[in-house]
C-alpha cells in the first residue's frame, strides 16, 4: 500500500476531524471511504454518452420491449 501526505488548512483538519468522529472512524478512513468512492464513479463523459445513447435509441429500446 502506498502512503500521500497532503497539506490542508487548519480549518479543514477541523471539520475532517468532526466528520470522522460523527461517523465514527478514523480522519484516514473517512478519507479513504471518500477516495474510493471518487474513483469507482464512472466520468462525466461516459454519463453523457450513456445518455445520448439511450435517448437516441429510445423509439428501438420500446419496439424492442
Amino acid at each position: 500500500m502506498a502512503t500521500i501526505t497532503i497539506d490542508i488548512s487548519d480549518s479543514q483538519l477541523q471539520k475532517l476531524q468532526d466528520l470522522a468522529r460523527v461517523h465514527r472512524v478514523s480522519p484516514e478512513a473517512l478519507i479513504c471511504a471518500n477516495l474510493e468512492s471518487w474513483l469507482s464513479s464512472p466520468s462525466p463523459e461516459f454519463m453523457d454518452a450513456a445518455k445520448y445513447v439511450l435517448k437516441k435509441n429510445a423509439e428501438l429500446y420500446q419496439r424492442l420491449a
